[in-house]
């Protein structure tokens, strides 16, 4: 179990990584545009990729992972929460952030023993 539960972390960060944070840091027009649709300023772009790529090092690392989980799911629901707000479409962009919540904590519930003792006591 813990394999596949690696092997899925590192999917989901490479992703995130990827189509996320590079983007930001890159100020590319795919990573504003977004932003600016949903009713954020650009220049706060680089934070946002800060904060994702701190939460990403901080999930991959296994001493600070739970933390690094927890700290991405509230990042996670505040996207849910801007693109909410602005009506974007529900399934594709609205909950695709509790497609990705889910699929992290999956990874983490596979690669974790003491998180999936937590969940059988």
């Amino acid at each position: 179990m813990k394999k596949y539960g690696w092997g899925i972390s590192i999917f989901f960060s490479l992703f995130i990584l990827a189509g996320s944070v590079a983007p930001k840091f890159l100020g590319a027009q795919v990573a504003i545009d977004p932003l600016i649709e949903i009713g954020w300023p650009p220049k706060h772009i680089y934070l946002l990729g800060f904060l994702e790529l701190l939460f990403t090092v901080l999930y991959l690392v296994p001493r600070t992972s739970l933390i690094g989980a927890v700290l991405m799911t509230g990042y996670l629901g505040g996207a849910l929460a801007s693109n909410l707000r602005v009506e974007s479409p529900l399934f594709s962009h609205t909950l695709f952030s509790v497609y990705l919540g889910v699929f992290m904590w999956l990874s983490l519930w596979l690669r974790d023993n003491n998180l999936r003792k937590y969940f059988q006591s």
